[in-house]
């Protein structure tokens, strides 16, 4: 996307209002805040303002690369705002954990006579699981159908899987999940996994995981997930079996991937990987954090706390 506009510009044509919101999209997805704010920058040059789709794009671009605070003053500066600006304002607080200033935005949506629609009520009910408001969470899910009209679907009852599940609130979970309307999806199933894992939560842990590997079967992260939470409780023998079941289905997972940004040149962290040249400065932060933090640890402590931050990769 980004050699393509770089091609668009080298032949002297000017990017318009579908070309900018697809390259604001990239950079949302990279994501690249730095890019996206020069790409900003160019849309207020070519006059693209003010146009609800480059001010969603930009919302949106800023929500994913973590810019809560330029995030709002878009929001603040757009002359028109429709649901898809409110809900992406809702998300952009919520998944930072702002849980608290998501319901301000959405009640502030409600009172301007913006209707709230099924994404709008995803991003509510997410912002409330990561901040941990069960009370409001509940009482906006009742709403939804009693007081706007919105029928909830599959991922709302996800939602609300994963909202009870992370307050510890499992046999609660499990009682919504059998009041549910439709099949559980993998969604739900998996929510209540992750709770369980979070609660060592066996005994449901092993239900939901099972559920799972019905409906996802060459997915090997359910499978990761269930012998995280055996061993965690100590069952070293169904770790044993599960390992032996996903070497007969040949499954190996995915390592998961953080990818930044630094003087504009993108790093990619894997999971049990470090790269060569970031081991040094790694080593030296971390060695200070545990100095700063240890001091009423025992060495053995303080040795243990260092091997498990490190890993043996170091």
């Amino acid at each position: 996307m980004l050699e393509l506009l770089a091609g668009l510009l080298a032949a002297g044509l000017r990017p318009d209002r579908y070309t900018v919101p697809a390259v604001l999209g990239a950079c949302a997805e990279l994501p690249n805040a730095a890019l996206g704010g020069a790409m900003h920058g160019f849309s207020l040059r070519l006059g693209l303002f003010p146009n609800v789709v480059v001010f969603g794009a930009l919302l949106d671009m800023y929500a994913k690369c973590g810019r809560v605070d330029a995030a709002q003053a878009v929001f603040s500066g757009m002359r028109e705002r429709n649901v898809v600006s409110w809900s992406t304002l809702i998300s952009c607080y919520g998944v930072h954990g702002m849980g608290e200033q998501a319901l301000v935005i959405f009640k502030e949506m409600v009172s301007k006579g913006v209707k709230p629609n099924s994404i709008t009520f995803t991003s509510i009910l997410l912002s409330c699981s990561h901040s941990g408001l069960v009370t409001d969470g509940r009482k906006i899910f009742e709403s939804m159908n009693k007081v706007y009209g919105v029928e909830p679907a599959v991922d709302h009852y996800a939602c609300m899987v994963d909202l009870l599940g992370r307050a510890g609130a499992i046999e609660e979970a499990v009682r919504f999940i059998c009041k549910m309307p439709m099949e559980p999806s993998a969604s739900v199933w998996g929510a209540l996994l992750s709770a369980c894992a979070m609660h060592t939560n066996v005994n449901v842990g092993e239900v939901a995981a099972y559920r799972l590997f019905e409906l996802e079967e060459g997915n090997a992260s359910n499978y990761f997930t269930l012998c995280g939470l055996y061993d965690t409780v100590g069952q070293s023998d169904a770790v044993a079996g599960l390992r032996s079941r996903m070497r007969q289905l040949g499954m190996a997972r995915t390592p998961d991937c953080s990818l930044f940004h630094v003087n504009g040149r993108p790093h990619a962290f894997y999971q049990g990987s470090i790269p060569r040249y970031f081991k040094r400065q790694i080593v030296r932060v971390l060695d200070q954090l545990l100095k700063d933090i240890g001091n009423s640890e025992s060495e053995d402590e303080h040795d243990n706390m260092y091997y498990s931050l490190l890993g043996s990769q170091l």
